[in-house]
């Protein structure tokens, strides 16, 4: 079933003893002033990760292959699949300078995160660009008192490439966390961007569909806590917000996040929605429904005077 609804919303990720999102030197990404964020990437992954697991269609995910270099024997490598590689080893179909971009298009909004994400897909004379139905901006760790934390940790192993003396004992690595944070991520979902995809007759597609909404909706509200990996473990969902307008609405919102605030009283997390509400509240007529789910252990959210249905996380 098509969806026609654009949403708007924000949701928010509490971190305890983890790393959300690392750069490059495993500390937590932050911007040139110091301010420690999330990147949009590090929220897709785990949604991704997840609809991967509910066997799902993802193309933009990493998988790997052994396969052999050259012509020595038992030289058979691990190594991830190029993008040509996923294209044909997900939806089992050749692609060459002959496939049509119909075909292409048609097995490419077979995949979930394109359905919801769009793609970026040059690959044998196929240029593709779809901007995708979701887009998710940069969240911002709100939780001021923040702390960087460095843990020592020893190898059970020696570093056999290294050929100083010290190089006899087991290595030392070291593990980077945040003691506590809280990243709030706005986002927004605009069916009519796939329009212009609309009118090309591709087979099976009308659009972006209510269901692949719905998907997302459900990685917003589970995904990173599913996701527990060494450094994601400590990090959950704990707070999601949808504004969905109705159908031929002409209510159009920037990141909403801009106007939560947040801070911690008592061991209790708030969120007050007052500064949203002042926005909202001569624009209802614009809005068929505002949707809260939180987590009601240790969170607690004014609302103001926000028509809201209100919702546990765990439900």
């Amino acid at each position: 079933m098509e969806m026609k609804n654009r949403v708007y919303g924000v949701v928010g990720i509490k971190s305890i003893m983890s790393n959300w999102n690392a750069d490059f030197t495993g500390r937590p990404k932050t911007t040139s002033s110091g301010d420690i964020f999330g990147s949009d990437k590090a929220f897709k992954y785990p949604i991704k990760r997840m609809w991967q697991a509910q066997g799902e269609k993802v193309l933009y995910i990493k998988s790997y292959k052994i396969e052999s270099k050259g012509k020595t024997e038992g030289s058979e490598k691990l190594q991830p699949r190029d993008l040509n590689e996923r294209y044909e080893y997900i939806f089992n179909a050749k692609l060459d300078n002959k496939t049509p971009s119909k075909e292409v298009l048609k097995n490419l909004f077979s995949a979930i995160d394109v359905m919801n994400f769009g793609a970026t897909f040059a690959e044998k004379n196929q240029n593709i660009s779809i901007t995708g139905a979701v887009q998710i901006g940069q969240g911002f760790n709100k939780y001021k008192d923040t702390n960087i934390e460095t843990q020592d940790i020893l190898s059970p192993f020696r570093n056999s490439s290294d050929e100083k003396e010290e190089a006899l004992a087991s290595s030392l690595g070291n593990k980077i966390v945040v003691d506590e944070a809280y990243y709030l991520y706005s986002f927004s979902v605009n069916p009519r961007n796939y329009d212009d995809f609309k009118e090309l007759g591709i087979e099976g597609f009308e659009g972006y569909t209510r269901e692949a909404y719905e998907k997302f909706k459900k990685g917003c509200l589970v995904a990173a806590t599913a996701f527990n990996t060494n450094s994601k473990i400590g990090c959950e969902n704990n707070f999601a917000l949808f504004i969905e307008c109705k159908e031929n609405s002409e209510l159009y919102l920037s990141n909403i996040d801009q106007y939560i605030d947040f801070n911690k009283e008592e061991n209790k997390y708030k969120i007050s929605l007052d500064r949203l509400n002042k926005i909202l509240k001569n624009k209802l007529n614009e809005i068929d429904k505002i949707e809260i789910y939180y987590n009601d252990i240790d969170t607690y959210i004014d609302i103001a005077d926000l028509p809201c249905n209100i919702h546990s996380i765990f439900d």
